[in-house]
């Protein structure tokens, strides 16, 4: 009996530990209407009406100009509300990692410096309890990215609703990530030069080398690594290069160049703002570290990190905000990517322009444009309804989320504590 009783409370614990549910697909008809919609290419519609069919918009369009008969749909009233596509964060270890101080949870790394065949998506873990805080902030999506290493392995792009890895999967092995060595490092407020630099960069060139003779060759011992980068130098995978430096920038997107690797982005990029030339004349695009950061060197402006995606945007360089790449909590701020594109605001951008960031333009770095990043007929219903501006914490308030047309719980692990501790002091009082 004991045993028995043991069993029960193991089985509850795990279901109270666990996600919620994920959504059923969707089966009715859904009109939203009468929100503001903002598209995520620099429009709005003031007065919206939106239909979800099928697990796509079917329809976007001006209410005031519309006489459709709503019989049968289920009907959203957003009247005062907005709308807006999800949001993606890109260069994510989300899923990978749940509790930083237990090490059998961290599956973000694996061991050796070239690992391009390593793939993230396996371990993506959709019942991650971080992954379910993304979602009332209206962040519905993302890039799921190993780290370590010279070259950390293969990412996949993710939505956040699912049973697993499979179900969550949006588009598999999309991109493989490579870190640039260092010119410098600081420890202490010292600067000193990496007198490996150089020696470095052949090691990344030679192991290109290798890899490209290898898939222009017979290869009668397979090598698994190599194999991995045949689709980058074939321009079907990109390369995403980490690096912050100015002179790492420019012999990163030389690199590119000298192996005619065609799709590159640039990641991190903390001082791409003195290379944008460069990256205007190469089509490069940037995923740029947190918005919410210090500045590199002492001599920055004090808001560099503030206002560095304007000034990119502003110089015609795709620009999407990440949250890795300026210190530890990644997992835990990729739920504050909105506000960081709210900040950007503050530094030039248009309300519309900062949106951009976190929806269009980072599903166009991750080649997902045709389906997600904007709110279009034909696209898929990805989107959620918001109170308040969803670029601002004071008045981010989401009512409705949708992925795929499938409406979504909005519950997590701390509404869940808000409303047991709640209904406990209100008793008391």
């Amino acid at each position: 009996m004991k045993t028995l009783f043991n069993y029960i409370l193991m089985l509850c614990t795990i279901v109270s530990m666990a996600q919620q549910t994920p959504a059923p697909k969707q089966t009715k008809t859904i009109a939203i209407v009468g929100a503001t919609a903002h598209i995520g290419n620099g429009s709005v519609i003031n007065n919206s009406i939106i239909i979800l069919k099928d697990g796509k918009i079917d329809a976007l369009m001006d209410a005031t100009q519309n006489t459709t008969d709503f019989s049968g749909f289920e009907v959203i009233d957003a009247k005062g509300h907005d709308v807006y596509p999800g949001f993606i964060v890109p260069n994510s270890t989300l899923g990978l990692i749940e509790i930083d101080a237990v090490r059998a949870s961290e599956d973000d790394a694996e061991l050796g410096q070239w690992n391009p065949n390593v793939r993230s998506l396996i371990a993506y873990n959709a019942e991650s309890k971080i992954v379910e805080t993304m979602r009332p902030n209206g962040v519905l999506m993302g890039q799921i990215t190993p780290q370590g290493g010279r070259i950390s392995g293969t990412s996949s792009v993710v939505q956040f609703d699912a049973w697993n890895w499979e179900d969550a999967a949006v588009k598999v092995d999309d991109a493989i990530h490579m870190n640039w060595p260092r010119t410098t490092s600081s420890r202490r407020g010292e600067i000193t030069v990496n007198k490996k630099y150089g020696e470095e960069v052949e090691a990344i060139n030679s192991y290109f080398d290798n890899a490209k003779a290898y898939n222009q060759g017979n290869k009668t011992t397979t090598n698994l690594p190599f194999e991995a980068l045949d689709a980058v130098f074939k321009g079907s995978k990109k390369l995403f290069i980490h690096v912050e430096e100015e002179k790492g920038i420019i012999d990163a997107v030389d690199f590119a160049k000298s192996h005619d690797i065609k799709n590159l982005v640039i990641v991190d990029a903390q001082e791409a703002y003195k290379t944008i030339e460069l990256l205007k004349a190469n089509n490069i695009p940037v995923v740029l570290t947190r918005v919410h950061s210090l500045p590199e060197h002492e001599d920055d402006d004090y808001d560099q990190p503030f206002k560095n995606a304007t000034i990119l945007t502003q110089n015609g360089i795709t620009v999407a905000l990440e949250v890795a790449g300026a210190g530890r909590m990644e997992r835990m701020q990729s739920r504050n990517l909105p506000f960081y594109a709210g900040t950007t605001v503050s530094r030039g951008l248009t309300k519309e322009q900062a949106l951009q960031l976190i929806t269009l333009n980072p599903a166009k770095i991750l080649g997902i444009d045709d389906q997600y990043g904007t709110l279009e007929a034909g696209k898929s219903a990805t989107l959620f309804i918001s109170k308040g501006d969803a670029l601002d914490m004071r008045t981010n308030q989401i009512t409705h989320a949708f992925i795929d047309g499938r409406m979504i719980s909005l519950e997590t692990h701390q509404t869940e504590l808000w409303k047991r501790y709640s209904n406990k002091y209100k008793k008391q009082s």
